[in-house]
């Protein structure tokens, strides 16, 4: 089987701090490689490197071959030739791979029509594929318009769609439900069959799935490696077994006290886009320090349920009662994509001096608070754009709880952090919120996850 990628020795630098220790590996034809590791371990920016795409700021040292070229040998342009017909590559975020400008049918479709040449092939053959990720209804929407898990098939449509033997994919399931996930498995597995595939992620079970061999990283450092039967089965490192245990499947449940007064009322609760019901009658309410789970398939409803609770969108039918006025800053949503709801110029130093000064936040409680949601103040230098996309989910978390809220909705917070990490800030929100009176609404996909964590959860 012919080489596809080698890696020799490659590791990043950012000025004179490493960030990624000397790594080295290879992928034939028909193989899969797994890094597998908790968010800002330099899993991202090990991509970044091999795709040519690092950040000016970074630095690499080692060899990284394509295609019997070696990397450092091919000018951008030359480079760029590979992207798409050769090498495919899945970005983290798939706001950053989508236009918001077109219907995302047609992103897909003029894919296959720039490569192939034929428009009424490339129609067909796009219907096709998003029939086959059961999106066929979705493809006149713009981005802004889907779901996160919607948009995260979109985008994995639009990196496939020139054939690339490569397959470079960066988290390709975060976000998903259960079925939507098992889907994108299986076309990774397709995809290793006539090409390869380096994935990047933290869900053990995509690891377990595609095989081949898993790399095991924290903070830029191989914890360890070998066959995925063996690393999962069998691990030897303190890091791997923690990050196996750590699946919500073996989560002890919750210690959940007694909930306060009622804040939220929800009576007859009804949404409706033109002739499609996502839901209807819904009924409950949520109290001082109570944890309310929502869950259900991708698309189902979950996140315009959080819109109505929030006040972004109105309902079609039924009621929303507050017993009492709720302030600006009071209620609070945070979003299952960050990227989308933060400004790509500035700093996140910027950002929270920002906040402090808007709403006369005390700044001596960032670092304490940062620490618990194991953030690195280093990180406060950089922007929205230079972190992973686990610790921009931790940084909302933090700008969201210095705010102090009645009631904060909660989007998805873990679906882009490592099982690990994902547990333990699960674990602090729900404590510090409810040391706050604060009432959570955790919308999720995860049931296993919730049923470990909530007072009550709502099924759509």
């Amino acid at each position: 089987m012919s080489v596809l990628l080698n890696v020799e020795q490659l590791s990043i630098q950012a000025g004179e701090q490493t960030l990624v220790e000397p790594l080295s590996f290879e992928l034939r034809r028909g193989e899969a490689v797994t890094i597998l590791g908790e968010t800002g371990s330099g899993k991202s920016l090990m991509a970044n490197a091999i795709i040519g795409t690092l950040p000016e700021t970074l630095t690499m040292q080692g060899d990284v071959t394509l295609f019997g070229d070696a990397q450092r040998d091919l000018s951008h342009d030359a480079r760029q030739q590979l992207w798409g017909k050769k090498l495919a590559v899945l970005p983290q975020e798939p706001w950053y791979a989508l236009s918001p400008l077109m219907a995302v049918g047609e992103q897909v479709r003029e894919v296959h029509e720039v490569v192939n040449g034929d428009p009424a092939q490339a129609h067909t053959h796009t219907q096709a594929a998003f029939q086959g990720v059961e999106l066929g209804d979705d493809m006149a929407k713009f981005p802004h318009q889907l779901s996160g898990g919607m948009a995260q098939r979109v985008a994995y449509l639009c990196a496939t769609q020139a054939g690339g033997e490569l397959l470079i994919a960066d988290e390709p399931t975060k976000g998903l439900d259960v079925s939507r996930r098992d889907q994108i498995i299986a076309q990774l597995l397709s995809h290793k069959q006539r090409g390869a595939v380096l994935t990047i992620t933290h869900d053990i079970e995509v690891a377990q799935q595609l095989g081949g061999e898993i790399i095991v990283m924290k903070k830029g450092v191989v914890q360890e490696r070998g066959p995925a039967q063996q690393v999962l089965s069998a691990p030897q490192s303190d890091y791997a077994k923690a990050l196996i245990a750590a699946d919500p499947r073996f989560w002890p449940s919750a210690s959940l006290p007694t909930v306060g007064q009622p804040v939220l009322h929800v009576e007859n609760l009804s949404m409706h886009y033109g002739d499609r019901t996502l839901f209807e009658q819904l009924n409950f309410s949520i109290a001082q320090g109570e944890i309310l789970g929502i869950s259900g398939d991708s698309g189902c409803g979950k996140s315009t349920l959080a819109d109505i609770l929030v006040g972004l969108k109105r309902a079609t039918g039924g009621t929303l009662r507050h017993t009492t006025p709720f302030a600006t800053g009071d209620v609070l949503k945070l979003y299952q994509d960050p990227p989308s709801a933060l400004p790509k110029s500035a700093t996140l130093h910027t950002l929270l001096s920002d906040l402090c000064q808007r709403h006369t936040i005390d700044p001596t409680r960032i670092e304490p608070l940062m620490t618990k949601l194991k953030l690195s103040m280093q990180l406060l230098g950089r922007k929205v754009t230079q972190v992973s996309g686990g610790e921009l989910q931790r940084f909302a978390i933090l700008r969201a709880l210095l705010m102090k809220p009645k009631l904060l909705i909660a989007d998805e917070p873990t679906s882009r952090l490592d099982p690990v990490t994902a547990a333990s800030t699960l674990q602090l929100m729900t404590t510090l919120t409810q040391e706050m009176g604060c009432a959570l609404v955790l919308i999720s996909h995860d049931k296993v996850a919730l049923s470990k964590s909530c007072h009550q959860i709502i099924r759509l």
